[in-house]
């Protein structure tokens, strides 16, 4: 019975899930189907462990997984370690936000094989980065795997490779993660770092072609020049005309607000981005209708069950912080005036700039080329003598859904922890763009609203909604003077090392009441 349990796990179930990876990456397979099968595995596993001899070793190799300092998000790791776990290996997973003496001393503990580092925002490569110069001062050289959103696979087998002096690999998903593990175990490291180099060969070739294209361009460009140049504001601003209304906030200051109905937030949820990006629910060969009616028959079931046991178990705590400020431009910064100063909002129009103390600024980069935008253009400046006005707001789910989710996942529960991590995600963006709307309505510019909400997923309406780290305002930094604005600790938000929101499930924003106001990239 013993040798029929190894050759069972051995020959069978570490063969189908190899099948079930093939099945994936071909795109035949979708992720919460390969999180079920996981499921079977571990379930199977514990089964017939019992009724083999136990000895020491019997794995497929280690890894130490960790989320680096400062970031607040798992849902990529953990993918990572379902699978590896999946597939014979051992993970010594140590969470999030963990420093790099953290994860040597678990490296040391467990002798492991290799380190796996994931992160989700651009700070977090950068802290990457610096845990590998780290291991060098160290002389380590243990093998490092790399994953995470913001880090590309060009960025990591090129500059992060030749920073390290040990082996490197990117694993741009779990199975990619496996991959690399497989080969690194069978002894076959250099046949991933051949892969590399010739990637590398081949961009480096691309690249090359590229410059020389832009370049003929540009002489082209110079040849037929007429000499007429594009006339910009001030000379180095965009063209952006004032906006034709100044709206009058219902206040100046912040607020809190606790008591919502998660049946006023559901509906704001934009199930394109929870079924298909957080679920991966994916369209595959299907065609737009039978997309359609597996959405209806098999995924928004699941949707309503999980709205039905988060309003029961009070699972997603919504609450939010927000406010209104005076503010000017002042070339490409934005400052923000006390409100303390301020006797109410309705006198706001009648003072001037002169006679209202600053209390932040932020300072955005500007487009060097299309419409020369920056984030303050869209905000009278101080040489106009009055103020305009800005809202800010913080939103969050928090934190019980994190420990529900993460409670799924110790109890291998892979499935349903992937649904309920991706759920509080998207409620936390449905309930910042219900209270943008909320926001609108109290500044009196809601009538541009468009009627449908999916409508509003796509900007149909006055003005814009923008979160420091993504383009226009690109300084994650930038939380911390929002923070300071709104103090949302009286929400249950703390900002990390790296200025990210825990609890995760939370979001912050600017707001922009100028009808030109959209998402622009610098």
């Amino acid at each position: 019975m013993r040798a029929y349990a190894a050759e069972i796990i051995n020959d069978h179930l570490l063969d189908g899930m190899k099948t079930v990876g093939e099945l994936f990456g071909s795109g035949q397979m979708q992720l919460p189907f390969v999180l079920q099968s996981a499921e079977v595995m571990k379930m199977a596993v514990a089964r017939l462990e019992p009724l083999m001899e136990k000895a020491e070793g019997q794995t497929r190799g280690s890894i130490v997984l960790a989320t680096v300092k400062g970031d607040v998000h798992d849902i990529g790791k953990n993918l990572v370690d379902i699978i590896l776990s999946n597939n014979g290996y051992t993970v010594h997973n140590i969470g999030i936000k963990q420093p790099l003496s953290a994860i040597l001393e678990k490296w040391k503990d467990t002798k492991a094989d290799a380190i796996g580092m994931s992160g989700l925002l651009v700070k977090s490569v950068n802290v990457m980065e610096e845990n590998l110069r780290e291991l060098n001062k160290h002389e380590l050289r243990v093998p490092i795997l790399l994953g995470g959103a913001a880090l590309t696979r060009h960025y990591a087998e090129g500059h992060l490779r030749s920073t390290y002096r040990g082996s490197l690999y990117y694993g741009k998903d779990a199975f990619d993660g496996l991959r690399i593990m497989d080969a690194l175990m069978q002894g076959r490291g250099a046949e991933i770092s051949s892969e590399i180099e010739q990637r590398l060969a081949k961009r480096t070739q691309a690249e090359a072609t590229i410059a020389e294209s832009r370049a003929r361009r540009a002489r082209r460009a110079d040849a037929l020049d007429s000499g007429e140049s594009v006339a910009v504001a001030d000379g180095d601003g965009s063209s952006l005309e004032p906006a034709p209304d100044i709206p009058t906030p219902p206040f100046l200051g912040s607020r809190v607000v606790e008591s919502l109905d998660l049946d006023e937030i559901f509906p704001f949820i934009n199930t394109v981005a929870l079924f298909r990006g957080q679920w991966q629910f994916r369209k595959g060969a299907r065609t737009d209708e039978q997309y359609a009616r597996f959405v209806e028959e098999e995924v928004e079931p699941i949707f309503e069950r999980l709205k039905a046991r988060c309003r029961e178990d009070r699972i997603l705590r919504p609450a939010v912080v927000y406010g209104y400020f005076a503010c000017n431009s002042d070339g490409d910064d934005l400052i923000i005036y006390d409100p303390g100063t301020t006797p109410d909002a309705e006198a706001l129009p009648g003072l001037t700039p002169d006679v209202l103390p600053e209390i932040a600024r932020f300072s955005f980069p500007r487009q060097q080329g299309k419409r020369r935008l920056c984030l303050s253009d869209f905000f009278l400046p101080r040489s106009a003598g009055r103020p305009d006005v800005i809202g800010f707001h913080c939103v969050t789910m928090g934190s019980r859904v994190s420990d529900v989710a993460r409670d799924l996942f110790e109890r291998n529960e892979y499935t349903e922890y992937l649904y309920m991590h991706g759920l509080g995600v998207e409620a936390a963006e449905g309930l910042a763009e219900l209270w943008h709307k909320r926001m609108r309505q109290e500044l009196g510019i809601a009538a541009d609203d468009s009627p449908k909400i999916r409508d509003l997923f796509a900007q149909r309406y006055r003005g814009s909604r923008y979160s420091f780290g993504y383009p226009a305002c690109p300084a994650l930094s930038d939380q911390e003077a929002l923070f300071r604005l709104l103090d949302p600790r009286r929400i249950g938000c703390t900002l990390t090392e790296n200025w990210q929101i825990d609890p995760e499930q939370s979001t912050s924003a600017l707001i922009a009441h100028h009808p030109q106001a959209r998402y622009f990239a610098v």
